[in-house]
């Protein structure tokens, strides 16, 4: 008989590199209907070595991949078992880990991310369950987004769950299906700009909102193909570094003026990745605490009731649901939808790797 609870530890580091998130979640499911509790949760932050080679890593060879595989398996090994002794954490179910994107190419049938070696359980000492956009790839879909299985069993009060990372993605019922798909880069190109200017990111959007909108760029970068295609689709750091920057760095504007037109852009293409202009939009993700943007945001959609939640949910969503998709993995249960990656089937993905 399967279980009604599950103490779990969920593991995120997204492509924005803020840092490798942590939340200890505990987890219920009473006659079909789930809840959750975030217990302890907090950032862990890449120092500046760890920053530039994830950076840079998209471009290694094979074998300096497989080294960085190891060399990051290792370190987040290490601070997955700092978490659990700081608080305290025992007679966990499993930790649910994502590790970290480097190549994103399911086009070419291929996604990595390092950290999800088998080690990694005797490493924390703890059965870890991870690596669950591999097998979406195998199948025929894009590896991603992941998140909306998540959306639909811990957030279906909301008729868009929208999440404001190194890229956007938003999540909706349409027809019966959940659909989700990525819309378009966000803090991958702002904070590459903010760091231009001697930041980690622009607070709040105070320095975009001092910038103007150059219209030729503006115009550019909405008519890229990517925004053309229908869902499912799903983007990398490729696409930010082989067609955002050269088109970026092809003007000599100002940095604020660039902040300006690319938050403007990403506030576009936000408005027309929704079918239905109403409803309840639910916002996440570090890029939630740009008020500038998210002014962007409500301008082009009026009709939009935008709730941005508290801070545990909106910067730990992505960590709660993976801690989802490693239970749902436990019990056997499908944990990734093939409306929304555009798989051969709906399924069950994820290794789970046991103590040694």
């Amino acid at each position: 008989m399967l279980k009604e609870n599950y103490n779990v530890i969920g593991v995120m580091s997204g492509t924005s590199l803020d840092g490798i998130d942590l939340a200890h979640i505990n987890f219920n499911i009473i006659n079909g209907k789930w809840s959750f509790k975030i217990l302890e949760c907090e950032t862990v932050s890449y120092n500046k070595n760890w920053i530039n080679e994830l950076k840079l890593a998209v471009g290694f060879s094979e074998k300096e991949l497989q080294i960085l595989n190891r060399n990051y398996t290792a370190l987040l090994a290490n601070i997955i078992s700092d978490f659990i002794e700081k608080y305290k954490i025992d007679a966990l179910d499993a930790v649910c880990s994502h590790g970290h994107t480097i190549l994103h190419q399911p086009q070419n049938g291929f996604t990595l991310q390092i950290g999800n070696l088998l080690e990694i359980a005797t490493l924390c000492n703890q059965t870890v369950v991870c690596d669950f956009r591999v097998q979406d790839v195998q199948l025929g879909g894009q590896g991603a987004p992941l998140v909306p299985i998540g959306d639909r069993i811990l957030f279906s009060e909301y008729d868009y769950c929208l999440n404001l990372g190194g890229f956007s993605n938003i999540s909706f019922e349409l027809n019966g299906n959940r659909i989700a798909f990525d819309i378009s880069p966000v803090n991958t190109v702002l904070n590459f700009y903010a760091n231009q200017l001697g930041l980690e990111y622009d607070d709040k959007g105070l320095i975009t909102r001092s910038g103007e909108i150059n219209e030729s760029l503006l115009n550019e970068l909405d008519a890229l193909d990517f925004y053309q295609k229908s869902f499912p689709k799903s983007l990398g750091f490729e696409f930010v570094k082989e067609i955002i920057f050269p088109i970026m760095e092809s003007y000599s504007i100002r940095m604020e003026d660039k902040l300006r037109t690319f938050t403007e852009h990403v506030a576009i293409q936000i408005a027309l990745a929704l079918p239905n202009k109403k409803g309840k939009l639910l916002i996440t993700g570090g890029g939630a605490y740009n008020e500038f943007l998210i002014e962007r945001i409500q301008n082009y959609l009026p009709n939009i009731n935008v709730i941005i939640p508290s801070n545990q949910i909106l910067e730990f969503k992505e960590a709660l649901i993976f801690a989802l998709l490693g239970v749902l993995k436990l019990r056997n249960e499908t944990n990734v939808l093939s409306t929304v990656t555009g798989a051969k089937n709906d399924h069950i993905s994820g290794i789970i790797y046991h103590v040694n």
